[in-house]
């Protein structure tokens, strides 16, 4: 079973937790997943199954979307719900106008600190690996980019947010900075990520979905073929004799009425639509398979 499974991912699990559960529907052990989710979060998950994992590389750097509940007037030391939570007791801001000015700092490209207790690495080791033993952490700010913040509701101290940002971007950082510059504090209370690069939650199947398919002999249905990923590159169909040889790290060629010349990467599809390879540009219309499925 190789392709690629959406999966909306329940709350009160991890991202591995969603991964394990996947390996034992499909017997499988090469499972990966596309962008972790916090366990507090739901949404759109990606998995590569088969060997189709040895995709990944082409993915991740994708834009998010996000529904975000950004709570007002906590702190917490996971900046969300999910960690030691207390009450700041400073008054929240009174005019719904003065949220609004506050997220401006937070639209378009801007340095932002990852949390503390988060899966960012130092030194090859998770910051919160580090964090639960008390060993003093100093994460450096990173660029990201919000491309779109708005404001869909204000309830109390509780607003909800659609989020469209870079690969990288904290939400839960996102919530606390907001806090801080509103001087209440704040946390995430909920998200929901809605896409993931083209992956889309209307696509996604519920683990309890794929359980049932499962019973039934038809998890296959759940599985994106791998002739349908990575469509934004061009692709070329080889015949079997072409496809033996690709399969055997033998460059190929492409038509350039195919693939446009200097094309730095290519598809290689077999007759029947499987991909059998990314191709690396090696000269014009010339391509070493660097990643065989």
């Amino acid at each position: 079973m190789t392709g690629l499974v959406l999966i909306d991912k329940p709350a009160g699990c991890t991202s591995h937790d969603v991964v394990d559960r996947w390996r034992k529907l499909a017997n499988t052990r090469r499972v990966g997943h596309l962008g972790t989710l916090d366990p507090m979060a739901t949404g759109v998950l990606a998995l590569l199954t088969g060997t189709a994992t040895r995709l990944a590389q082409f993915f991740g750097q994708d834009e998010k979307t996000y529904l975000a509940e950004i709570t007002l007037g906590l702190r917490s030391d996971t900046y969300d719900v999910d960690g030691d939570v207390i009450e700041t007791g400073v008054d929240l801001p009174g005019d719904p106008a003065l949220i609004c000015s506050a997220l401006d700092r937070f639209r378009g490209k801007f340095l932002q600190t990852p949390p503390r207790i988060s899966a960012k690495k130092i030194q090859g080791v998770p910051a919160y690996k580090l964090a639960r033993k008390q060993i003093p952490t100093e994460l450096k700010p990173v660029e990201v980019e919000i491309s779109t913040l708005k404001i869909r509701s204000i309830a109390g101290p509780k607003l909800e947010a659609l989020v469209t940002c870079s690969a990288g971007t904290y939400i839960r950082s996102l919530a606390h900075d907001l806090g801080a510059q509103l001087g209440c504090g704040g946390i995430l209370s909920r998200l929901r990520r809605t896409r993931a690069g083209e992956f889309r939650i209307e696509d996604a199947r519920t683990l309890d979905e794929l359980a049932a398919l499962a019973a039934e002999n038809r998890l296959q249905e759940a599985v994106i073929p791998t002739g349908q990923l990575l469509t934004q590159l061009p692709a070329e169909y080889m015949d079997a004799a072409v496809e033996a040889q690709i399969r055997q790290g033998r460059s190929f060629r492409t038509s350039p009425f195919v693939v446009p010349p200097g094309t730095p990467r290519v598809r290689a599809l077999s007759h029947s639509g499987e991909l059998i390879a990314i191709g690396e540009l090696k000269i014009p219309n010339l391509y070493h398979p660097g990643t065989v499925l």
